[in-house]
């Protein structure tokens, strides 16, 4: 585990944090691991689309759409009524496959794909594979989306019902939500899994965020685990709405969010090892700024993730959230001050990743960072208040920021950038 120090006062920041670790951070759980390594897709166990179907597609891939008439994404292989692909499919519907991915991160993170589309075409593309693939997870744990799984049984299928009833006895109890919305993501959440198999094995799926992903695997070697990983933190939500401590909050952190910037990095290239660690940090420090925005809008499902015995200790009081009454408690505002503070410990090692990496890469997680720091400054600011109204950055803040990072990252001479640091610690020029 992660070593701390006393934790006295209000919060007391992670001490030595990143750089002192032996290894980047991974949540141990054999349990877990055993459990989700058996859940593989295997030819044997599924149908196939035939060579003459997959040929027919190949010579339409230039009149098949990824919208519809209402401009809608539509998955370009939805008529397909099997979830493999009988053998390697060809170029012309991988490259359909990236486009799917492509505008759909267009369409649900205009500014991620912002700071993606400075990076050369192939790193563009593997980086919309990877935000598909987080997209689709969240937006089943957390929204609405019903996946797809041509020939799966769904919630009957035996092994995915032992799989839900192996995972209530990891967790040692039930869902935390509907029993029927329950049963039907975490149903879905296993058949994500099974798909992303097959970008480890020779079998290649006919999601075209799979088909997209396994030839990002390939090229950039990204580890199956960080995949994995972020799968489990989004079925951690259906079991869990309440963390005791920080530690319990870092080990969901590193789920969702860290190992997004390690799948990063992998991307955008790197030789030093440090740059695990600080992704790891950059990973913590933006979702510790989504837990603190969204306080409001998490009581509103009943969920709390900060900290109950830190709230505790400040005599907070968690029923207070749902109509922001918690804003008149005086103990309020220096516990979000505290928490900005340690959020900021992870923000300044976030930077260091930064210098680890290609010039042509820096700007995407610059900006980001950039964007979030914004954020939490502006929370900060309205002395907590994070109830009234979602805090946020307008477009011509956003425009600015993005303007400023292109600006240092991209045009300014390398041997500037220490002048420029130095302008930035006083004060006289933004800090990206």
């Amino acid at each position: 585990m992660l070593e701390r120090g006393d934790r006295k006062g209000l919060l007391t920041p992670l001490l030595g944090a990143a750089p002192n670790r032996k290894d980047s951070y991974r949540p141990k759980n054999s349990t877990l691991e055993t459990l989700r390594a058996a859940v593989v897709l295997t030819k044997d166990a599924v149908k196939a689309v035939s060579i003459t179907a997959m040929e027919a597609l190949r010579e339409g891939a230039a009149f098949i759409g990824i919208t519809n008439p209402q401009n809608e994404l539509v998955d370009p292989f939805e008529n397909l009524n099997a979830p493999i692909w009988e053998r390697t499919p060809p170029s012309e519907l991988l490259h359909l496959a990236y486009n799917y991915c492509e505008e759909l991160t267009i369409r649900e993170a205009g500014n991620f794909h912002h700071s993606f589309k400075y990076l050369p075409d192939e790193q563009r593309l593997a980086m919309c594979a990877v935000y598909a693939f987080c997209r689709r997870a969240d937006d089943i744990a957390d929204g609405d989306w019903s996946d797809r799984f041509p020939g799966g049984k769904g919630e009957e299928d035996p092994e995915a019902a032992q799989y839900r009833l192996r995972l209530e006895e990891l967790y040692g109890r039930s869902t935390i939500i509907n029993e029927d919305a329950y049963k039907n993501k975490l149903t879905q959440l296993f058949f994500f899994r099974k798909k992303l198999s097959t970008c480890y094995n020779e079998l290649s799926s006919t999601d075209p965020v799979f088909l997209a992903l396994k030839d990002t695997v390939k090229n950039y070697g990204i580890s199956r685990e960080h995949f994995d990983d972020l799968i489990s933190g989004m079925e951690e939500d259906l079991f869990i709405n309440r963390y005791k401590t920080f530690d319990d909050l870092y080990l969901y952190c590193y789920r969702v969010a860290s190992v997004v910037g390690l799948m990063c990095i992998e991307i955008y290239g790197y030789e030093d090892e440090r740059a695990k660690k600080y992704a790891e940090s950059w990973g913590v420090f933006m979702q510790l700024i989504n837990v603190l925005r969204d306080v409001g809008e998490d009581i509103g499902r009943n969920r709390v993730y900060l900290p109950l015995d830190e709230l505790e200790s400040n005599n907070i009081d968690v029923e207070h959230f749902t109509e922001g009454r918690v804003l008149l408690n005086n103990q309020w505002e220096p516990y979000t001050k505290e928490y900005a503070k340690r959020a900021r410990s992870y923000l300044k090692e976030a930077r260091k990743l930064l210098p680890l990496l290609p010039r042509r890469a820096r700007y995407s997680p610059a900006a980001m960072i950039a964007f979030y720091e914004k954020i939490l400054n502006g929370i900060v600011k309205r002395q907590g208040d994070v109830f009234t109204s979602r805090v946020g950055l307008s477009k011509p803040q956003k425009l600015i920021l993005a303007a400023t990072v292109y600006l240092k990252h991209r045009i300014l001479p390398r041997f500037l950038t220490p002048i420029w640091d130095g302008l930035a610690r006083v004060g006289l020029l933004p800090r990206v």
